[in-house]
């Protein structure tokens, strides 16, 4: 990477798409998105659910093939960062040992844990036990699936299909289960659903805190509510609709202005992975105000473009950038400028427990 990208990328301010140097791919216009039901199909959650089980489990060979593969590959590359840097130590300090040489060590809740795509990350970890749990009952059953063909000494793993947002863990496992509190528990893309409601949202943290450690910790991606708003402010008065985005992602807000803290919603669709789902405004400096209420302390907040900037050049994460086909051994991106732009639109987050 050339001085004069890397100080374009450090400056990277949202808009526009960041550009690593030589990039591989070629962009190709994809097919528009369908719009919205008109009506809600049982609610917001029915929408987000039908979705989810209606998307097939494909194999390691189709995913390759993604159009969209590059951002794929750098969403589980910040995901690995996260897991690293803050659940590893977690983990390390747990005393739930499991057995055998080299003993894995600590108990995970993977909440919203969608089609399983962390289980390789949590063995990798030494995970000595998983409860993962997730609100479309057909992508748990392709998560267990996918836990089930994890090669070579694996975790202890329960699954279970809860609407955590409204429900309270103790009513998908068991007592024994929850007996012994968890070390880490992550959400990987999903926490703004709970933000429909102040309730959802209390409900959410009351069941990430109530089970966790002291010590433990809570780790995340979510949509960076600040940078859509202002591409929101960004779409002109006369536009037919307050759409922005790019081939790869469209955001569909339904209102320009929204006094709730709780509820601001819009429509997202992402090529190759979401197809227009209803999804919420997660107002950041609220979110860690509502988090403390619940002894959870920030420690790690970071745009991903940062996050990339931050390690690139780190001894174990910017190999590992190779490794997940990232970047090739001469540093060419998989992605072109509109899935850099739609990548740079979340944030990575870590909380304690105190």
């Amino acid at each position: 990477m050339s001085p004069a990208e890397m100080t374009m990328y450090k400056t990277y301010q949202g808009r526009g798409a960041a550009r690593l140097a030589k990039r591989k791919r070629v962009h190709e216009p994809a097919a528009a998105p369908s719009e919205p039901p008109p009506k809600k199909l049982a609610g917001d959650v029915g929408v987000v659910v039908e979705h989810y089980n209606m998307r097939p489990e494909v194999g390691v060979a189709q995913r390759e093939t993604s159009p969209i593969i590059g951002l794929k590959s750098f969403n589980n590359w910040v995901k690995s960062v996260l897991i690293t840097r803050f659940a590893h130590p977690a983990l390390a300090a747990s005393k739930v040992v499991g057995r055998g040489p080299r003993a894995p060590r600590g108990k995970v809740l993977d909440m919203g844990c969608g089609k399983g795509g962390d289980m390789t990350k949590w063995a990798k970890a030494r995970a000595a036990e998983v409860l993962a749990v997730d609100i479309a009952a057909v992508s748990v059953d392709q998560a267990r699936a996918r836990w089930q063909q994890l090669r070579g000494p694996s975790f202890d793993a329960t699954f279970a299909a809860l609407d955590c947002y409204s429900e309270p863990l103790s009513k998908a496992f068991a007592p024994a289960k929850l007996a012994t509190p968890f070390d880490v528990v992550s959400m990987q893309f999903c926490m703004h659903y709970a933000f429909e409601s102040i309730q959802k949202a209390r409900c959410m943290l009351e069941n990430v805190s109530r089970w966790l450690r002291p010590g433990g910790a809570f780790i995340g991606t979510i949509p960076n509510a600040d940078q859509l708003l202002q591409n929101l402010e960004g779409v002109p008065a006369d536009a037919p609709d307050l759409t922005f985005g790019n081939d790869v992602y469209k955001i569909r807000f339904e209102d320009r202005v929204h006094k709730s803290l709780f509820g601001h919603k819009y429509w997202f669709y992402l090529q190759d992975a979401v197809e227009n789902v209803p999804e919420y405004i997660v107002k950041w400096d609220n979110f860690a105000q509502m988090a403390a209420d619940y002894g959870l302390h920030l420690v790690y907040k970071e745009e991903f473009h940062d996050v990339f900037s931050e390690h690139r050049e780190h001894p174990e994460f910017g190999p590992l950038m190779v490794r997940m086909k990232v970047v090739d051994a001469n540093g060419e991106s998989a992605m072109d400028e509109d899935q850099w732009e739609a990548a740079n639109i979340y944030i990575a987050f870590a909380f304690e427990k105190r």
